[in-house]
């Protein structure tokens, strides 16, 4: 099995993004499992102090699932033209840690056209700074009512399947 840990920008319960997310998990079949990350709303305010042992546990937590992970699929809502505070802040915490080094790394923009750019342009600049293998066939714009939803996630949960064989030189 491919386990794909699934980041969701948004703390707000019910949130397109998160339903976007939701709809993976149904799309997801062998050889694909999902996990879908909650500890957004947990994690303490980044403090290089603090990135350290012993790592807060919910900063341990989102490391250990990102380390369990074979790939990483992003959605995210944009907020102020960037992305969310919370879901940045995320982000700072992987920064210390070697765990998103060269893993296959996609994101579904589920916003309307024409906005969610700002967030998906800060989005890419982080995590090449925190040297995820971002993948670029996995990172699509998909609204939840495009009747091709289901196909295209497949064609990026796919994506990242290859590039995960890419890089285990399988």
């Amino acid at each position: 099995m491919i386990q794909v840990l699934l980041l969701c920008g948004s703390v707000r319960k019910g949130s397109s993004n998160e339903a976007m997310l939701r709809l993976v998990q149904e799309v997801a079949e062998e050889p694909f499992s999902t996990v879908f990350y909650e500890g957004l709303g947990d994690l303490p305010h980044f403090n290089p102090d603090l990135d350290a042992d012993p790592l807060p546990e919910p900063v341990a937590g989102l490391r250990r699932a990102i380390a369990e992970a074979d790939a990483v699929l992003v959605c995210t809502p944009e907020y102020a033209g960037t992305l969310p505070g919370s879901f940045k802040n995320l982000l700072d915490w992987t920064v210390g840690g070697t765990e998103i080094c060269d893993k296959p790394t996609g994101w579904i923009n589920a916003a309307n056209p024409g906005r969610g750019e700002g967030a998906v342009e800060t989005l890419r600049m982080v995590l090449q700074y925190t040297g995820a293998a971002i993948v670029e066939d996995a990172c699509v714009r998909i609204a939840i009512a495009d009747p091709d939803a289901r196909e295209r996630i497949s064609a990026a949960l796919t994506a990242l399947r290859n590039a995960g064989a890419d890089t285990a030189g399988v």
